[in-house]
Formats: structure tokens, sequence, C-alpha cells
């Protein structure tokens, strides 16, 4: 009696660890859902499952459905529906991705130890109803970037489980279900690996994430946060960059930054009264309160400069003034001054801007952008040219030395200030040195052809055909281009270029009279006095004064 109780006793547990280990598993398809993803037309691009594994909407699944994809949903387990709200990672080569849904979701546990060779495992397939156990066995496992696992299964498996979870014994997940695409192998990448994905600030530049129009989401330091909403602004999709913003503003609620880039799409809209609405929120919430006085004085002085035909009673470059001067008095920086300055300035009150950027040269803010305002002060005072360039020798020689392309729009301003003074040998000297301070970065062809007129002063035509033709090549459709290098042409006698030059001149622009001139005295020299008269004939039609003396002298 006492031997059929401890084998009762025996067998009573290993059913209760069999129960146990069914339930345990029989759980996880509380975490499974199905995944459909859609193009921008609305049309389903692919359909596939995936698994929840945290509370607040993360899941992991195969990556291929997103590529191409402009939106997706998730159906759980109990049938409700929930959009995929933003990315988190993906990685091609293993084919799965880690995302967020939109909503409170069941999560699954992940297996903190690999299944062993030949060991047992289930798939929990998708089921609104009773859940859905495949067994499967381990053939072998492949380790990769050295802890993690890539299981390889001795089963078939149908084609509609793809990228349901395999999970342990103990309804842990090893793994998301994969069909090789060499052969017939079943496949699971490590949940480990896929759960791994965390977001940094460059993870909006991924390539593989590029593939889809489903933003990614915003990690979760601020600091990387910012940087990706610096990058989703740069971006071209206004409405994925309002997506980016409203999370930023949920997970960092006392920081300005989201208040104030929401304001600013609010004005680029000319939604003026929002703007001011999100600011003075800001304000409220802020921990840091000047810097939210700050940014609204930047919002207001920036629609004032660049919005002025909008005009909205509430702001004003007082009103700007006056945040500047609330964020001063909540935190004397010498910042907050600077940007009083400019507002002064702005204003049109220079003598007060030039005093006061001068008395910021004294203070650690001390840089080139100072020295140089305060030249520009003195130009819209009309002082001599003698003080305006010293101002700006001040601004390079307060530049990182040796010079850099910090100094550069201040050698260009040096380069300007020569040029109006007609001393085109400095003029060109500085134009060279700028141009050799920005090596590497984007230039305009305005530039070339500003530096272009000064050789032509110095007679360096040579150099001024290399940068004319510079121009052309950055901004080809310019017919003012054409025409200059034409006359540069006609001017060391090169009488077939000059009239190419100015053939393609006339091409872009028929009704452009320099090109018609120009084609004519070249054609002139080259005793072509028929045409040549002809095309002078054409350009006093337009209008052109000189036309009608020089058809006098040739005809």
């Amino acid at each position: 009696m006492k031997t059929i109780s401890i084998i009762f006793a025996c067998l009573s547990i290993f059913v209760t660890d069999i129960f146990a280990q069914s339930t345990s598993v029989k759980n996880t398809a509380k975490s499974v859902f199905t995944l459909t993803t859609f193009g921008k037309d609305g049309s389903i691009i692919a359909s596939s499952h995936g698994v929840f594994t945290g509370s607040d909407g993360q899941a992991i699944s195969s990556w291929s459905p997103f590529i191409g994809a402009a939106s997706a949903v998730v159906i759980d387990s109990k049938g409700e529906k929930m959009n995929v709200e933003a990315i988190i990672g993906a990685n091609e080569l293993y084919d799965v991705c880690k995302f967020r849904v939109a909503g409170k979701t069941v999560p699954a546990a992940i297996a903190s130890a690999p299944v062993a060779v030949n060991g047992n495992a289930w798939i929990v397939g998708y089921s609104t109803q009773k859940p859905v156990l495949s067994q499967i066995t381990v053939q072998r496992i492949e380790k990769f970037m050295d802890k993690y696992s890539y299981y390889v299964f001795s089963n078939t498996v149908p084609e509609n489980l793809s990228s349901c979870p395999i999970v342990n014994q103990n309804g842990q997940v090893i793994g998301l279900l994969q069909h090789s695409k060499s052969n017939t192998d079943v496949c699971a990448t490590d949940a480990n690996y896929i759960n791994s994905f965390i977001l940094s600030g460059l993870t909006i530049n991924d390539p593989a994430l590029k593939q889809t129009d489903i933003r990614t989401a915003l990690p979760d330091k601020q600091e990387d946060a910012l940087v990706t909403l610096m990058l989703a602004g740069q971006q071209k999709d206004s409405v994925q960059y309002v997506q980016y913003v409203s999370e930023f503003i949920k997970k960092f609620p006392t920081s300005v930054d989201g208040y104030n880039a929401l304001a600013q799409t609010e004005v680029e809209a000319n939604k003026f009264d929002d703007a001011a609405a999100n600011m003075e929120k800001a304000i409220k919430l802020c921990t840091k309160k000047d810097e939210a006085h700050s940014s609204y004085s930047k919002l207001i002085y920036q629609k004032e400069i660049y919005k002025s035909d909008k005009p909205y009673a509430a702001w004003s470059f007082d009103r700007a003034l006056d945040e500047a001067k609330q964020a001063y008095a909540i935190n004397p920086l010498p910042v907050y001054q600077h940007q009083q300055a400019q507002i002064i300035f702005s204003k049109g009150d220079y003598q007060q801007a030039f005093n006061m950027f001068i008395e910021l040269c004294k203070t650690p803010l001390r840089n080139g952008e100072l020295f140089y305002e305060a030249a520009q002060c003195k130009a819209q005072l009309k002082a001599p040219h003698t003080e305006i360039l010293a101002l700006i020798d001040s601004a390079i020689k307060a530049c990182p030395q040796p010079l850099n392309s910090v100094a550069a729009p201040y050698v260009l301003a040096r380069g300007a200030e020569w040029e109006a003074q007609n001393d085109y040998r400095k003029a060109v000297a500085d134009y060279n040195l700028y141009d050799s301070l920005m090596y590497g970065r984007p230039i305009s062809s305005q530039f070339y052809y500003t530096r272009e007129q000064c050789e032509l002063q110095i007679h360096q035509y040579q150099q001024a055909l290399n940068d004319i033709s510079r121009a052309i090549i950055m901004t080809p459709g310019e017919p003012t281009y054409w025409a200059e290098k034409a006359s540069v042409h006609l001017r060391v006698n090169q009488q077939a270029d000059a009239i190419k030059s100015a053939q393609r001149c006339i091409q872009l622009a028929p009704q452009y009279a320099d090109g018609y001139v120009i084609l004519g005295l070249a054609q002139i020299q080259s005793k072509d006095k028929v045409n040549g008269l002809q095309n002078l004939e054409k350009a006093k039609e337009l209008g052109d004064t000189r036309a009608d003396e020089l058809i006098k002298k040739y005809k």
C-alpha cells in the first residue's frame, strides 16, 4: 500500500509538471499577433506574425513585410487592431525587426538560455480561440556575435506559421520561425538578439530602416532624441516630423525643445495663435524657464524677419526683446544679451546695438560673430571704411588659428569691403582665401561670378575665364553667366568661343539683349558683318542702348 502511494505521488507530480508546462506554452499565445503592412495606396504589401515583448507595445517580427510599407497594423489574440507607430531596429541579414504599436500589450517572456540540440520546442501559432501548438526539435545551433543562437530544426512547418514565436517548455520565446530561402530548413533567430535592438540618435539614418516609410521611434535619452529630431527636420516628410515632435513632447514634457519645434512648424503654416499657445505652455511647464523665454524670443524674432508680410498683432520685435530680457533676468547669461542686441539691430537702433556687441566682446562670449555684427552696425551708421575693416579684421583674428571654415564668412565680408573700395587685388586675395577655407564645402555660383568680376579689373583673364566657367558648371541655366563668358572670350580675342557662348545665352533667354550684343560684336570681329549687324539690330529692338552706337560704328 505504501509503494502504491509513492507511485501515485510521483505520477501526480509528473502530471502536474506536464500540465504546468502546457499551460506556460499556451499562455504565450496571448502575446502572438498577425501583422499586415500596406503601401501608400492602401494596398496590402505582406502579412506575417510576431510576438509582443513589452507591455507598452514593443514587439518583434520579420523585417521583409515592412520594406516599401507606408503603414502597418497588428491584430492581437483578442482580435483587437493596433497601428504600428514606429520601428525600433531591424536587421536585413536575419530578416528580423523590433517595433512599437499604439496600445497596451501582453508581453511574452524571452528565454535566458537556449534550448539544447535534440531538445524540444513549440511553435505557438496565432489564434483568437484555442492556442495552436506544434512541437518541433532542435537539429543544430549556430552561434553568432559570440552570444546569440541561430536555430535549425529537423521538422517541416507550414508557411503560414512564419514569424510565429518558438518557445521552450516554460513558454519563454527562443526565436521567431523562419523558412530558409536556399533550402527546406526551418530556422529561428535568437529572440534575445531581436529584442536587443536599441535606438540611438542616428538610428533614423540606418540604411535598412530607410526602406520603409514607417518612421523610427525616438530614443529614450533626451540628447539622442534631440539628434533624431534634428535629422527628422531635415527630411521632407512634414507629417512624420510632427509625429516625432509629438513623441518628443510626450517623452520629455519639461524640455522646451519639443514645444519649440512644434511652434516652428506652426509658424511655417502661419498658425501663429497655435505657436504662441505652445510657447506659453512651454514657459509654464519647462524646468529651465530662461531657455523657454529665449526660445520664444527667437521664434518671434525669426517670424518678424522672415514673415514680416504676415502681421500678427501679438508679436513684434518689442515682444521678442521682452522675452529675451526675461530670459536674462532669470539667468544673466551673455548669450541672452547677444539675443537682445540682435533684436535691437533689427529695430534699427544701430548705435545701441553696436555698443552692446562691443561690450559682449569683453565677455567669455567673445567671438568673430560679435565683431562682424559690430561691423554691420558701423556700415548702417555710414562709418568710414577703415572702421568697418578694422572690425572685420578683429572678427577674423577672434577665430580659431590657423584659420578654418569658421572664419570664412568674415574673410568673404572683408573681400566684399575691399571690392566696394575698388581695391580689387585685396578683394581677390580675400576671395581666394575664402575659397581655400571652404574647401570641400558648398560655395555658390554667385561667388565665382563675383570673383570673376574682380579678376577682370586686374586683368587676370585666365582666372576670370576659369571662374565664370565654374559658375556655369554649377548653374548652367543662368544666361547672365553665358553672356559674361562670351564677353571675356571676346576680350582675349577668342571670337569662336565667344560666339558659342553668346549663342547658348540666346538659347536660354531669347529676350536677353546682352547675348545679341556680344554675339554681334564677335561675328563682326570674325568678318561676318552681315549676321553681326543683324544681331545688333535685334539687341536694339530689345531696348539695348549700346546697340545703336555700335550699329553706326560698324555699318
